[in-house]
């Protein structure tokens, strides 16, 4: 096999295309899970014709290595990207459920102090009495929620489930700012 500047611009653009299919397709299911039908419509359509142009590109020579690398490594690259968009720019919400029979309150007064809405509630467990808190989070928060819980309570409970859909209510949108006193 012979690379040339052509190969090399050929498996570059093959390369780029299947990353943005991967992403696309990443981007598509989070949309598809969220029931938003438009979109993933539309998102479908690029994917697909994306894809059909890729593995066209790869399944007609076989033993052209470059186009396979590139064809593989950009469905790699892809997920990754895919993953950094839903991150980065797509809001998700994140339920955090807490249960503790000791420090309940603390563990939420210490989230509020960070800005997250906390719902207490008394319910039953196994051996009793627990409280049980529940905070809507967004899913880059979700390390910071529990690493406060830890700073209180090491050994609390913690489920955490994801939100399909969440209106109104109290959702932390930026870092919480430091109270003022005196005003």
């Amino acid at each position: 096999m012979i690379i040339t500047p052509e190969a090399l611009l050929a498996a570059g653009i093959l390369f780029a295309l299947r990353v943005l299919n991967n992403a696309i397709s990443t981007v598509r299911l989070i949309m598809l899970a969220r029931n938003k039908q438009a979109l993933t419509f539309i998102l479908s359509v690029f994917e697909t014709l994306i894809f059909a142009y890729t593995i066209a590109s790869v399944v007609t020579d076989l033993t052209n290595l470059l186009n396979l690398l590139a064809y593989s490594v950009g469905f790699a690259v892809g997920g990754w990207v895919g993953m950094w968009i839903e991150a980065r720019l797509i809001t998700s919400y994140m339920i955090v459920n807490v249960f503790t029979s000791v420090l309940g309150r603390e563990i939420a007064d210490a989230l509020r102090e960070q800005g997250f809405g906390v719902t207490e509630t008394i319910s039953e467990g196994r051996d009793g009495e627990v409280m049980m808190l529940r905070s809507v989070v967004q899913r880059r928060d979700m390390n910071n929620v529990i690493e406060v819980i830890r700073q209180v309570k090491d050994d609390a409970f913690i489920a955490v489930e994801e939100a399909r859909a969440v209106e109104r209510g109290w959702v932390r949108m930026r870092a919480a700012r430091p109270s003022v006193t005196g005003s």
